[in-house]
């Protein structure tokens, strides 16, 4: 039987920051991944899905100058681009877990059962240590109706061979969003079907109308308040059955369907009541020092039970707060700074900090400055079509912002960075930054 100080199960960004840090700190450590090294971002999620953003953002910059020098691009090469996001994908869970073997953390492949309040079972292998790290993750939940073994999910959209011509995804969340526009500027016909009117519903309902409306301009179909009720074959294609708002049927045909109704934490495996760790649909219990209801256990990452965003940076800045506190460096709860979101769509959206529905909640504490920016050089250059920003006040401290256009994930880092920092006004116009700029604009914005 093995005994370690930590044994943190998952190697994704949540885990690794753990396990590095703690190895660093003198601390034996054992890192466990029963799939691939390094976990759903670098491998199945939003590094793959970045590499064909890639191609998608080709296309939309193209495609806004037609008329200035350009002429419009139909589709992509998918093959071709598939081929440029495996040579990123395929080497690197080898990789990554030669980088853990070099750093001196024990790297163990097999999947962990607790089998005790400290102990746990890797295959054959009993493993002991005085602090375990949970960092397994989510995975993609399958809609549970008639045929949803026909599904497939963003993991199989991300390694396609070939683009379907005709293809419908289920849910209107950011995977949604994001997959369908890739798949649209690769020239496949694309609708988005959604059990209710409100697609991403974490996000400012205004700036999500106003990329719907983008999205339909590009050709993709919206069906709303549609009840998926089955899912069949017919043909060499699929069939989605359900009815429109619980009366009228719905009925259409495609070559195929992506399951994007939101993910699952993974914790079935693990056994967890073996250890007394409380957990529930949403994920693990934690406390504000990420530890369960195992004082010997924590969680970190996209398994947790948690509010804020379930997003890559927010699991890494979790394992590196948990590695502080299990080395004795961290006395206080962890504190967040202003979580940054993402839709990698076409425009993307993006927001951070206060949003538009807790301003009109507080009107006499926030104040709300509504932009539409589209007319700016910054934007004009380019052709952007659509191009929006919200801006929120508490006095003179900018304290939330969401953003709708192409250039939306890199202004809504520069305002986060603004909101964290206390910077003002004044302060912005003490400096000289390279203009024009996304960074040059923000103290017009502000």
């Amino acid at each position: 039987m093995d005994k370690y100080d930590v044994v943190v199960i998952g190697s994704g960004p949540g885990g690794a920051a753990a396990a590095y840090a703690l190895k660093a700190g003198g601390k034996r450590v054992a890192l466990i991944e029963d799939d691939l090294w390094g976990g759903t971002c670098p491998n199945r999620g939003c590094d793959p899905k970045k590499m064909l953003v890639s191609g998608m953002e080709v296309v939309e910059r193209n495609n806004q100058m037609i008329g200035k020098g350009f002429s419009r691009i139909e589709s992509i090469d998918w093959p071709e681009l598939m081929a440029f996001k495996r040579s990123y994908t395929e080497p690197f869970s080898e990789s990554f877990k030669k980088g853990v073997e070099e750093s001196g953390i024990d790297a163990i492949e097999g999947s962990a059962r607790f089998i005790g309040d400290a102990r746990i079972e890797v295959g054959e292998d009993v493993i002991e240590a005085d602090a375990f790290v949970i960092a397994t993750g989510q995975r993609p939940s399958i809609l549970n109706v008639e045929g949803k073994e026909l599904l497939l999910t963003s993991t199989d959209f991300l390694d396609m061979d070939e683009l379907p011509e005709r293809m419908a995804f289920l849910g209107a969340g950011y995977i949604a969003f994001e997959l369908a526009a890739i798949a649209n500027a690769a020239g496949s016909e694309v609708t988005i079907i959604h059990h209710n009117d409100r697609p991403l519903k974490g996000f400012d309902a205004e700036l999500v109308g106003s990329l719907v409306k983008a999205y339909e301009d590009k050709g993709i179909a919206f069906a709303f308040d549609v009840d998926v009720e089955s899912i069949s074959e017919e043909g060499q294609g699929f069939s989605v059955q359900g009815k429109i708002e619980g009366a009228q049927s719905y009925s259409e045909r495609f070559d195929c369907v992506v399951g994007a109704t939101g993910r699952i934490p993974n914790v079935e495996a693990l056994d967890l009541e073996n250890a007394h760790v409380e957990y529930d649909g949403h994920g693990i219990a934690a406390d504000g020092f990420l530890q369960t209801s195992n004082p010997a256990i924590y969680a970190v990452g996209d398994v947790v039970a948690k509010k804020i965003p379930k997003l890559t940076p927010t699991a890494s800045f979790e394992g590196a707060y948990l590695a502080r506190r299990i080395l004795g460096d961290e006395a206080e709860p962890i504190a967040y700074p202003p979580i940054v979101s993402i839709v990698y769509g076409s425009p993307k959206l993006a927001q951070v900090g206060v949003g538009a529905t807790e301003t009109a909640d507080h009107a006499e504490r926030y104040r709300l400055d509504d932009r539409d920016i589209a007319g700016w050089f910054t934007y004009r250059r380019i052709g952007e079509p659509v191009s929006k920003v919200k801006i929120v006040r508490e006095g003179e401290r900018l304290v939330g912002a969401s953003a709708l256009s192409s250039q939306a994930d890199a202004l809504i880092n520069h305002l986060a960075i603004l909101i964290d920092s206390g910077i003002v006004r004044k302060d912005l116009d003490r400096m000289i930054l390279g203009s024009p700029t996304l960074a040059s604009d923000l103290s017009s914005l502000m």
